[in-house]
């Protein structure tokens, strides 16, 4: 089986970038590689993370173009020429059209830092939070163009405390994260994860 090539979105910090750039430089991904770094803010701390991993980087700056369909048919003309075969959003804060969404169908996620279909967009943290619930968590799933509607590929549930703040529910959201992404993205590796419509399948193996 040809090895997985990977991208990377993302617009920020990098710690879920960092969970896989480490996930892969311990042989954890059954053997697929991070190729690249796709990013819409040159300056963010991310492109300095994927620098001192070696990770090559596309960085653009949305104002530069007409529209989203302008730089992701840019993008999406990278991505084929290094024969990207997933694509992992974390923390892209960019809304992604059918350029990028029709050709890479079932071969991109993003991770969501709640219980989907629960606290959708943006804050699920703060959504959380502010409803009052017990118990909240982080998602990944496929991408299908909607706001965080897409199959989901697994959860992971994260206890709300009585006296957490948006701040410090964050730190353990970010933690389960950082756990999760990497496992998925090896399963989906490992050939071991199946969509069928809104349903997906995982073969069992202990997280």
């Amino acid at each position: 089986m040809a090895r997985l090539r990977i991208a990377v979105f993302a617009s920020g910090q990098g710690t879920n970038f960092q969970a896989v750039v480490h996930a892969a430089s311990q042989d954890q991904l059954e053997g697929a590689s991070l190729e690249l770094l796709v990013c819409d803010k040159p300056e963010a701390p991310v492109v300095e993370r994927a620098k001192r991993a070696g990770i090559d980087t596309f960085l653009f700056r949305p104002r530069d173009y007409e529209s989203r369909e302008a730089y992701e048919t840019e993008i999406r003309a990278e991505l084929e020429r290094r024969g990207i075969g997933l694509i992992v959003l974390a923390g892209y804060m960019r809304i992604i059209t059918s350029v990028l969404v029709e050709p890479y169908a079932g071969r991109m996620i993003n991770i969501h830092p709640a219980l989907l279909p629960s606290f959708p967009g943006i804050n699920g943290i703060g959504q959380a939070l502010d409803y009052g619930v017990k118990v909240t968590g982080v998602t990944v799933h496929f991408v299908d163009g909607g706001m965080d509607t897409g199959p989901i590929i697994a959860q992971r549930t994260v206890e709300v405390e009585d006296d957490d703040t948006e701040e410090t529910l964050a730190l353990r959201i970010h933690a389960a994260e950082q756990q999760l992404l990497p496992w998925v993205v090896r399963r989906i590796a490992a050939g071991a994860v199946t969509l069928q419509g809104k349903h997906v399948t995982i073969t069992k193996e202990e997280m």
